[in-house]
């Protein structure tokens, strides 16, 4: 029976990359994500792209696909991550760039657009918001961004088309892992309980370290082993959506779960 194995390789924009590197490296790995992107997030990344329109994406991109780069020269895993944040475009010809200066020029790199619908605004100026029961137009001061999350649609045609790295902007953050799923059994786009089990496989593995004991950990009154050393939780999930949640041996946490 087929299973794919998906690790999780941050669960916010500040994450550190270290579990991820471990995980890419004994893993056993099908799929890494990283979750990177929040509403506070991406209106700096705005920020940033309107000061430079090279510019926009996660601020610790280059950073983290330094290292992910030399990870993968060994072990064939692909990459699903939201870092592209307000500039998936440049995002991803930087990694190209990044790639093939480490002769990696073999990695097939796409992104996905289709978030930002600031351009179009106008369009729901009337809209009512729903904390304020007010229109949006109504709203003092400049807006400064407006992103839609949307789903697994183009992730699924990036790995159609072969892709090895998918850089996206503001997706859903199940997305990242409902999307390889959905490639990789085929999953019918109406098969709400395999898309449903799906989405909660791609919530956990968003959350990162929260997941394999951070959350849980309360000091004095639940201890969690080696929290300094957290490992980031695999998910190895079965044609029928049924899974396994673990971590990593000889990592910190606590975590065996069977959904």
């Amino acid at each position: 029976m087929k299973k794919i194995r998906i690790g999780s390789g941050a669960g916010y924009a500040g994450d550190r990359i270290e579990p991820a590197i471990d995980l890419i490296e004994r893993g056993n790995l099908d799929y890494i994500i990283f979750e990177c992107l929040a509403e506070r997030t991406i209106s700096l990344a705005q920020k940033a792209k309107q000061k430079d329109s090279q510019l926009g994406y996660n601020d610790l991109f280059e950073y983290r696909f330094d290292k992910i780069l030399d990870a993968l020269k060994q072990h064939s895993v692909k990459v699903v991550t939201n870092m592209g944040a307000a500039n998936p475009k440049a995002a991803a010809y930087k990694c190209q760039a990044m790639a093939q200066e480490k002769g990696l020029s073999h990695l097939k790199i796409a992104y996905v657009e289709g978030d930002d619908i600031g351009d179009k605004l106008n369009k729901y100026l009337d809209y009512q918001v729903i904390e304020t029961g007010k229109t949006l137009n109504d709203i003092d001061g400049e807006i400064l961004s407006a992103n839609g999350y949307i789903g697994i649609q183009g992730i699924v045609e990036a790995l159609n088309n072969g892709a090895d790295i998918i850089i996206t902007g503001r997706v859903a953050d199940p997305s990242l892992a409902l999307g390889p799923l959905v490639y990789e059994f085929n999953w019918a786009m109406d098969d709400y309980e395999k898309l449903g089990k799906g989405t909660w496989i791609g919530h956990l593995l968003e959350c990162a370290g929260q997941v394999t004991g951070g959350y849980f950990a309360d000091p004095g009154y639940k201890d969690v082993p080696e929290l300094w050393n957290l490992g980031f939780p695999i998910i190895e999930v079965e044609e029928s959506g049924d899974a396994i949640v673990t971590k990593l041996p000889n990592t910190g946490g606590s975590l065996l779960l069977k959904l």
